[in-house]
């Protein structure tokens, strides 16, 4: 067949061509204009180029015509595409929105790609209408139906803004010895053992695991912060009932604390936390000793982060957990000394939220609104 476009490169148009499909980082669809004008001017047809490079005839004959009635650039540019037409209109998008949003159809759990698009076929004039389209125009309003993320939704009443202003007001007191502020809560932590000798690391290579692992067993944190000075304690222990609790309290009070008159201790609402605790596991004066030194304050229910001990525990994690350990004298060692450099670096948590910002930033969780409190003082 005769060709209209005859290509012929001059050698600076062949070498800038053949530096171009010899590597680097070039988009595709250029490498292959650039091969087609190299076997056009190598006198090859247009039907071997198009088998050989990959493409339609018609690409071919569209570089080899932008080539002679341009130049070399022009043939190997990407004009624009214009795209296929939006299946949807805007009401129709908005509408999809919307039903993502409602309660799936009975007998479903959640929305799917299908579902969704079965019901806009229901509810449109669309004959069809493919999860493609359906996936795409979800994406674009980052709506994922099928997803459900599990949270702990506060009630925002008088009770829950009481405790965090009390637990608020307790960080931005200054140190006391005398009435110390101590941070306590429980972290779980999983024995892991593994099933194969690791590989350690060497030039080049990473340190090497088995994927497959053993379950040793479980143990327990109780960790304690101290709110206005860098020093914070972490026990092991095998549960955490009620009696651990208690034997933790004890040694706060006795061995950690001897000189203190009161210890205000800041902690969640978990069942085992109360006053009781201590009567399980000791005599009533023994108790009643104890307790004449503690005082208790419960952050709000579901709002964890309020307590600075949270902080504490995910940097413990990040920095000694995070990795297999398979025995609990093991775990003990390693925290201990986790523990004791952390305290000798005087590392400190800066809490920045005050009283004053959560009013700022949380009208919503009063009663009242702000603006009055302000007006009637």
């Amino acid at each position: 067949m005769t060709t209209r476009y005859h290509v012929e490169l001059t050698p600076t148009e062949r070498a800038e061509l053949e530096t171009l499909t010899s590597g680097g980082r070039q988009s595709v669809r250029r490498i292959k204009r650039a091969q087609i004008l190299l076997a056009a001017d190598a006198g090859a047809p247009d039907e071997m180029i198009a088998a050989t490079v990959g493409v339609g005839t018609s690409t071919v004959y569209r570089t080899r015509r932008h080539f002679i009635e341009g130049n070399l650039e022009r043939a190997l540019a990407e004009a624009p595409r214009p795209g296929a037409e939006r299946k949807l209109t805007g009401t129709e998008e908005a509408l999809l929105v919307a039903t993502a949003c409602t309660d799936p159809p009975a007998g479903r759990a959640r929305w799917t790609l299908e579902l969704l698009a079965g019901e806009m076929v229901r509810l449109t004039g669309h004959e069809t209408l493919s999860r493609e389209t359906v996936r795409r125009r979800l994406a674009e309003n980052d709506l994922k139906p099928w997803r459900r993320d599990m949270w702990c939704i506060p009630r925002l009443d008088a009770e829950f803004v009481a405790r965090m202003e009390n637990v608020l007001e307790l960080y931005a007191e200054a140190a006391d010895p005398k009435r110390p502020v101590v941070c306590l809560d429980e972290s779980p932590v999983q024995l892991i053992g593994e099933t194969r000798t690791p590989i350690p690391a060497a030039p080049g290579q990473p340190a090497r695991q088995d994927y497959e692992y053993r379950r040793c067993g479980t143990a327990n944190l109780f960790v304690l912060l101290d709110a206005h000075r860098p020093w914070r304690r972490v026990k092991v222990t095998q549960r955490r009932t009620a009696r651990d609790f208690a034997v933790c309290l004890r040694e706060l009070v006795d061995r950690h604390y001897p000189a203190a008159e009161r210890i205000r201790v800041v902690m969640d609402n978990l069942s085992t936390h109360a006053a009781g605790a201590l009567y399980e596991a000791f005599p009533a004066p023994e108790a009643r000793r104890l307790l004449r030194r503690l005082e208790f304050h419960f952050v709000p229910k579901h709002a964890s982060w309020l307590n600075m001990v949270e902080i504490e525990i995910g940097v413990l994690r990040g920095q000694c957990l995070a990795r297999r350990i398979a025995e609990r004298a093991r775990l003990e060692a390693e925290v201990a000394a986790w523990e004791q450099r952390r305290n000798a670096e005087g590392a400190q948590i800066r809490w920045m939220f005050t009283t004053e910002r959560a009013r700022q930033k949380m009208p919503h969780a009063y009663p009242v609104p702000q603006h009055e409190i302000a007006h009637a003082a």
